[in-house]
């Protein structure tokens, strides 16, 4: 898809005071004057150069809107009208969170009852009509604008269209849902801004496999090298990552205690992000990093080939 041409971004996103530069500052896994220094390359060897962004992949639910506490009221309201004696509380539905999928989670929520197996496989049965009677719900509140984008989505989507800079949905939810967050969220002609929507169905396995991330890259026909996922949870970072992406979490309440070590940025929200030369120094100084490891290895290969041709 064209993205509409648009003047050269500023090295700060105007409206961003120094205190929204400073919660950025004090999120960043490293410190941001490290970045731009460079890993310096063994004598006589050219450094890589720096990585050009192509491309942000978007998961959707809780990344570009806080939808969860949606979904549970959704699938609550399925229940009901269904005639399914289940209510599932906030608690219980964080806990189901840590599987990603509608159906992988009624799946699962089933599978972990005290049932008869007759009983259990009548249930297991009606897995697709009560998810399809949950995303009617679900898309139903998104329409009457009960889920606004969190903060700095638009933002950083704007900026990357002026940019040049494609964009992408790398999500484990259905299709239906993720065009009706962006139509909601940002125009009737949403959808056609991204150059790929993967969604949850196009995959045989969900997060935290890298299944969706890879196939997004490869529509993209990109390497991860110039891509940049954003993510909001435990599982959408390790299928980034397994994907051999750079990575920005912005967690929520849901995924907050998660374990985001493995991050290459994390932030309150993308409302802390400087804007697209953050993320692009990320990716570069992540570049560096990666290059001067491989040099190590070099190294230590060459020295071991050294040590046992010694002993030959």
């Amino acid at each position: 898809m064209t993205n509409s041409a648009g003047s050269r971004v500023e090295r700060r996103t105007r409206g961003c005071d120094a205190g929204v530069a400073r919660v950025a500052r004090e999120w960043l896994p490293r410190a941001c004057a490290q970045q731009d220094s460079a890993a310096q390359c063994p004598q006589g060897e050219a450094q890589e150069a720096p990585s050009k962004l192509s491309a942000l992949i978007f998961d959707v639910d809780g990344t570009l809107a806080d939808t969860e506490e949606a979904h549970r009221c959704a699938f609550n309201e399925a229940f009901q009208q269904l005639q399914v004696p289940w209510n599932w509380s906030k608690g219980l539905y964080a806990h189901l969170l840590l599987i990603t999928g509608g159906k992988e989670r009624l799946a699962a929520y089933i599978e972990s009852l005290p049932l008869p197996a007759a009983e259990r496989q009548a249930l297991t049965g009606r897995i697709g009509a009560i998810h399809r009677v949950k995303t009617e719900n679900y898309t139903r509140r998104l329409q009457a604008g009960e889920v606004p984008l969190r903060d700095g989505v638009a933002r950083l989507i704007g900026e990357a269209e002026r940019s040049h800079i494609r964009l992408s949905v790398a999500s484990t939810t259905t299709y239906a849902n993720i065009e009706a967050l962006l139509r909601t969220g940002l125009g009737p002609d949403a959808v056609e801004r991204f150059a790929v929507i993967g969604a949850g169905d196009q995959v045989a396995r969900k997060k935290p496999s890298p299944d969706i991330y890879k196939y997004v890259l490869g529509q993209l026909n990109a390497s991860p090298a110039e891509c940049v996922a954003i993510e909001d949870s435990a599982n959408g970072l390790r299928a980034a990552k397994a994907a051999g992406l750079c990575t920005v979490v912005t967690p929520t309440d849901w995924t907050r205690t998660d374990d985001f070590s493995g991050a290459d940025l994390v932030l309150p929200s993308l409302g802390s992000l400087l804007g697209i030369r953050e993320i692009e120094r990320q990716l570069n100084h992540r570049g560096t990093h990666e290059h001067a490891r491989k040099n190590d290895h070099r190294i230590h290969d060459g020295g071991a080939a050294a040590i046992s041709g010694s002993h030959g």
